[in-house]
């Protein structure tokens, strides 16, 4: 499809709410939508944005994780699991 088929003017999205739902339902294509020739929002089913929303965190994850290492802020791996070891231990204990 082409990125004209996904903007759509305001008038639309008043006019058409239930056939764009059910459009977006089946394609999981955001629809742009404008108002006075400038895109002013993005409509999408629940599906793409949870899915989207998820895919933004494990970004973000990632990218907290690649500062870190740039910064040193890590351990080494043996570390860690002595760490571990040792809560497990003291939480056994108690």
């Amino acid at each position: 499809m082409r990125i004209a088929d996904h903007v759509k003017p305001i008038s639309y999205l008043k006019s058409e709410a239930a056939q764009i739902v059910k459009d977006l339902a089946e394609s999981g294509e955001p629809l742009i939508i404008t108002q006075n020739g400038e895109a002013k929002l993005v409509v999408q089913d629940v599906h793409s944005y949870e899915s989207d929303r998820q895919t933004l965190a494990l970004l973000k994850i990632l990218a907290l994780g690649q500062k870190q290492i740039e910064e040193k802020k890590f351990s080494d791996i043996d570390d860690a699991f002595a760490e571990l070891d040792e809560l497990d231990r003291q939480e056994k204990q108690r």
